[in-house]
């Protein structure tokens, strides 16, 4: 599953080439969305840190607004700056939790 997004991402570079990029765009986020809400909320359920949950957050919803706005708020440039700094925002916060686990040596992906 820790491999999963990066597998749509790098197939998603082999479809553009048929497919609309806007549309790989929201499929991938469709696909963010759920697993990374999972994952947050579980961690945050294991650990009890809201800081690492708020900031995965506001990552996807940063994403979220790149999606929604796009272009034609944002132009092209603003739409993949907001991609990138919305996905910064939820790695970083997955790896904050990440962190986490291994400083309090949980047994949280023992099962």
């Amino acid at each position: 599953m820790l491999f999963f997004p990066s597998l749509i991402i790098l197939s998603a570079g082999f479809l553009s080439f048929s497919l609309e990029s806007e549309l790989i765009h929201s499929l991938i986020l469709l696909l963010t969305l759920p697993i990374s809400i999972f994952a947050l909320a579980h961690g945050y359920e294991n650990h009890k840190t809201i800081t690492f949950l708020l900031i995965g957050i506001f990552g996807l919803t940063i994403l979220v607004a790149a999606i929604l706005l796009g272009e034609s708020f944002f132009g092209e440039f603003g739409e993949k700056g907001l991609t990138l700094i919305g996905s910064f925002f939820v790695a970083y916060s997955h790896f904050n939790n990440y962190k986490i686990c291994l400083k309090s040596d949980c047994s949280c992906h023992d099962n």
